[in-house]
């Protein structure tokens, strides 16, 4: 592996400083919206104002729980978690994720219920509400989107908050057609849009998140194509058991065993491997067991080879997928 962790991990420390003041500063907006909506709420004795005031509640919900997986994200490696607990990030952003999709659920029968049944609604109440919802989530939106949305914890924050801001949209205009037509089902089909969106961004973290927990190489990435590669440097005879996975967002790994010929120089090979791996494909994390190809390493899968169960395809010059 390359020599500069230290000043990766630096940047990297740096980067959750700035991340963690956005999340910070959203949150605060959201709150401070959240009591005012719900001292309207108690004023107006609106039911309306304070359920929604509920909704936000899973938006601020979500930022804390994206703050505090940060933080234990950041410590660093001890006792049997050898790469620390970096994991910790993605268990935010499934429940994240599942939070969406329960919400979707929830807005998508109360739509249809509201269809068939709508409920009287007060129009100009539900515009002031929207607006100011807009603005407000406009804010925190605009906060979290100048973090690193790569890091899929920080998505799963910024999705439940994108969301909320399309429900306001979704809320204002239903709001405009009860006040100028009187027809109230705007307000549920509102809803079902919002439903859609929320399916839409859940599903993605849910399925982003799993990936990473199934140890599947990180998007973008094909295992075939890098074997391949690695496969057609020079003295390479062969790699095999080639695994690549993502530890967490933005943290590529990979292990292979590369087989060379017995008059090449085994650290030549590995530097040059790890240059192609980085420069190439981003790759800064390997584990390169670099051997001289002999009759016995290259019998992958007899019984008196090193492989007794080799995992995946065995790549060799001329490869590349």
């Amino acid at each position: 592996m390359s020599g500069d962790a230290h000043g990766h991990g630096h940047g990297h420390a740096l980067t959750r400083e700035a991340d963690g003041r956005y999340l910070t500063g959203a949150l605060l907006l959201i709150v401070a919206f959240m009591v005012g909506e719900v001292i309207a709420g108690l004023i107006a004795h609106s039911l309306a104002l304070i359920s929604d005031a509920g909704h936000m509640l899973t938006d601020a919900a979500a930022i804390v729980v994206a703050l505090i997986a940060m933080r234990i994200a950041a410590r660093p490696p001890q006792g049997g978690f050898t790469y620390g607990l970096r994991r910790a990030e993605i268990i935010s952003a499934q429940a994240n994720g599942i939070t969406l999709l329960l919400l979707a659920a929830y807005f998508t029968y109360e739509g249809i219920r509201r269809l068939v049944t709508p409920p009287e609604v007060e129009g100009g109440l539900v515009v002031i509400v929207g607006l100011a919802g807009i603005v407000v989530n406009l804010a925190a939106t605009w906060l979290i989107s100048r973090a690193n949305r790569t890091s899929l914890n920080i998505e799963g924050a910024f999705q439940h908050v994108l969301n909320d801001l399309y429900a306001f949209i979704a809320t204002t205009i239903a709001g405009v057609v009860i006040l100028l037509t009187g027809w109230s089902q705007a307000d549920a089909l509102a809803a079902l849009v919002v439903a859609a969106l929320m399916l839409k961004a859940g599903w993605g973290l849910v399925r982003d998140s799993g990936r990473v927990f199934m140890e599947a190489a990180p998007a973008g990435m094909n295992p075939n194509e890098i074997g391949g590669r690695m496969a057609a440097l020079g003295s390479v005879v062969e790699v095999h058991d080639l695994h690549v996975w993502e530890v967490t967002s933005g943290y590529a790994a990979l292990s292979a065993h590369v087989l060379v010929d017995p008059s090449a120089d085994c650290h030549a090979i590995r530097l040059a491997t790890e240059h192609l791996l980085h420069d190439t494909y981003g790759i800064e994390h390997t584990t390169l067991q670099v051997d001289h190809a002999t009759p016995e390493l290259l019998r992958i899968g007899d019984p008196d080879s090193h492989c007794h169960a080799p995992h995946g395809p065995a790549h060799k010059p001329g490869s590349i997928a």
